[in-house]
This record gives structure tokens, sequence and C-alpha cells, in this order.
């Protein structure tokens, strides 16, 4: 009976995991492209609500996949070494995976 619950706890725990994953904030607009921007912030407790227009963070614009490479990054004190170890890749090719990622933040960080 404990390992059915177990099996059920780790299914239901793999679809809240997928869900988090799959979960992206648009940064674009869907109908002519341009950048979004946030408006309005909503406190979940009291419903206090600020309005205004705001600029998403610069790691916003990121993709999923940069912004798992960049908590990566960090989690691993920004050794690549460590990064290739785990990702299964080449030091050159996490390298290049990074030098790819400032280009694309120093354009992002342009645009503003």
């Amino acid at each position: 009976m404990i390992i059915i619950y177990l099996i059920l706890f780790i299914f239901v725990l793999i679809i809240l995991i997928l869900k988090c994953i799959m979960v992206k904030l648009p940064v674009k607009c869907p109908s002519c492209e341009e950048q979004l921007r946030v408006s309005k912030l909503v406190c979940s407790s009291c419903e206090t609500e600020v309005s205004g227009k705001y600029s998403l963070p610069v790691l916003m614009l990121l993709d999923v996949d940069e912004q798992e490479f960049v908590l990566q990054f960090l989690r691993n004190s920004g050794s690549l070494k460590e990064m290739a170890n785990q990702m299964g890749k080449s030091y050159p090719t996490v390298r290049n995976k990074l030098d790819d990622l400032i280009v694309k933040l120093n354009m992002l960080r342009n645009e503003e």
C-alpha cells in the first residue's frame, strides 16, 4: 500500500514539475511581436494593485532553456567545467553557449 502512495506521489510531483517548466510568461505581443511591458501588479493576499508601465527584467526575456542555463551557471559558482560534466557536453560547447548568451543579453540591454 505504501508503494502505491509513493508511486502516486512521484507521479503528481512529476506533473507539477512539468507544469512549472512549461509555463512561460509571454514577452512578445502575439499580434505585432513588440516587447510586452508589465502594467499591473496585484498582491495575492490583500488584492492591493499597483499600476504603471514597467519593463520586464532582462533575464525574463530569455527563453526557458537560456534561463535554466543561467541558473545552472550560478548553482555551479560559474564553473563551466562542472557544467560541462553535468550536461555531458564538452567545455568548448558550454563556453560557446555562454558566449552566445552574453551576446544576447547585451543586445537585449541595448534595446531597453
